[in-house]
């Protein structure tokens, strides 16, 4: 159906604001990026290509894209493109956004909230579904789409900048986006576990559908007093018989559980007409519970052969999380985190600091080397041919040094050798790669701790993948802004 056209609204003046540096700094951030939004047309395509995914959802789509709906949804995409973006921006969770969001004349007028006067306050649900509401592999490959714009010397100017970007130099590193889970991972499941269930069970009974049960809440409490004597029995002299006992007990309570459980589940699926459910809803909660019972075998197994067993478990048959099922055991070798649990993540950035190229991997067991080769064939395929890559050791290997050579890229990856290290420092362009690499750790903090959160709260890769993709265009749009600021400050003090 292609773009469609619609007319800006208009939106109130912002008031004048005396005072801290901090928040005129940031309130100039955000007016360049508003700017940004608009003259690169980003925030029009973005919103017109929802617009056309929903309408090709409705009986009669040309007639919907001709009605005042289409206007009405397509402003609604527009502002949960912004939340999205304002959201990333101030590193707040969806519940402090949503109250900063109703008190802030400069986000109302960043997000176009205020559009219409007074509005109704946008909910931490409602922001949640704004994060989720764009297709996430549409949004990746538009980000890079309009990052490519910026070669062109015009569209960089009309934006601010001074020159158009440079993509010929590619820094890469990678980054473990660790998981929201407990440590210990023995034991602490079959306590998640319970949880879990119990939690499940409750809900159901406050719908009224009720089996015979000790309250919920003191099978809970005898759970988490046996985690209380797991946990002291370390300093005890007979530690490890306290433990085996101690999880042998966890072990009779769980199974206890589970059986209350299944017979609420049971219930729930023949009679979840008698509760305030949809079909839908009540089919919610018995998935819950069935993902949790399906892993507790396993997860009994897990703890039996570590506490009881003595035995050690291979990292790749492991549990690690009873909920986030992508989660590998990453060892780093640094100080600090000399093994993490996650999922590795890939980030390309280029001189300036935009980054041009990303990627979440759910697959395990992969090394940095093997993912340098697709990741350089992105980057040609979206912004054109590459003069120099650069990265750390974890990347070097020969076959890596063979692939660059054949492209004719200036290889800057550093050498695992000590001695050809510093025979390559002696090259003027590889010492000056690897003086900028320093920058790459900074953005990767940047990115990991101020935009990503710390720790991401998604547990579902795709929804990781949803996040990640707006904290990249939300760190791209505060890259060029800022950028554009200071190459105008630069003109005008020039000029003067």
């Amino acid at each position: 159906m292609g773009n469609i056209a619609f007319q800006h609204e208009l939106r109130p003046v912002l008031p004048n604001v005396y005072g801290t540096l901090d928040y005129r700094e940031f309130r100039e951030v955000l007016e360049k990026i508003d700017d940004v939004l608009i003259k690169s047309d980003l925030e029009h395509e973005v919103a017109s290509q929802a617009l056309n995914d929903f309408a090709q959802r409705q009986s009669n789509p040309n007639e919907f894209l001709r009605s005042d709906r289409a206007t009405f949804h397509y402003n609604q995409f527009m502002f949960a493109l912004r939340c999205n973006i304002a959201r990333h921006l101030t590193g707040e969770s969806y519940r402090k956004f949503s109250i900063r969001l109703a008190d802030s004349t400069l986000l109302q007028w960043f997000t176009r909230i205020n559009a219409f006067g007074n509005r109704k306050p946008i909910s931490k649900s409602t922001l949640e579904r704004f994060e989720k509401l764009f297709d996430q592999e549409y949004v990746a490959e538009k980000i890079r789409e309009w990052l490519s714009k910026f070669s062109n010397g015009d569209i960089a100017i009309s934006v601010g900048l001074n020159k158009s970007i440079d993509f010929s130099t590619v820094l890469m590193d990678t980054t473990c986006i660790k998981a929201n889970i407990h440590f210990p991972v023995d034991w602490i499941l079959l306590r998640d576990a319970s949880r879990s269930l119990l939690s499940a069970i409750i809900t159901i009974r406050n719908q009224g559908l009720k089996n015979r049960i000790i309250d919920p809440k003191i099978l809970m409490k005898q759970m988490n007093n046996l985690c209380i004597e797991m946990t002291n029995a370390r300093r005890k002299k007979d530690s490890k018989k306290i433990r085996k006992a101690t999880l042998r007990k966890m072990k009779k309570l769980v199974n206890t559980i589970k059986k209350h459980a299944c017979r609420y589940r049971d219930i729930l699926s023949q009679e979840f007409d008698k509760t305030n459910w949809t079909e839908r809803q009540a089919q919610q909660v018995i998935d819950r519970i069935n993902s949790i019972l399906e892993q507790l075998p396993a997860a009994i197994k897990q703890a039996h052969d570590r506490i009881i067993g003595e035995r050690q478990i291979e990292s790749a048959d492991k549990i690690l999380s009873l909920y986030d099922k992508d989660v590998e055991v990453i060892v780093r070798g640094k100080a600090g985190s000399e093994v993490e649990f996650g999922q590795r993540l890939i980030l390309s950035e280029q001189e300036d600091g935009l980054i041009i190229d990303w990627k979440l991997f759910s697959e395990k067991g992969m090394s940095d080397s093997d993912l340098a080769e697709p990741t350089i064939n992105r980057i040609e395929e979206r912004y054109g041919k590459i003069n120099s890559v650069c990265a750390d050791r974890g990347f070097g290997n020969i076959k890596l040094d063979s692939f660059l050579k054949e492209k004719n890229i200036y290889n800057g990856v550093c050498p695992k050798s000590p001695n050809l290290l510093k025979e390559r420092l002696k090259e003027k362009q590889f010492s000056k790669l690897q003086t900028r690499r320093s920058q790459t750790e900074a953005r990767i903090g940047i990115f990991s701790n101020v935009f990503l959160g710390k720790p991401l709260r998604s547990r579902i890769t795709e929804y990781k993948r949803h996040t990640i993709n707006w904290c990249v265009l939300t760190h791209n749009l505060w890259v060029i802004a800022r950028k554009a600021i200071a190459d105008e400050k630069a003109m005008l003090k020039k000029a003067a």
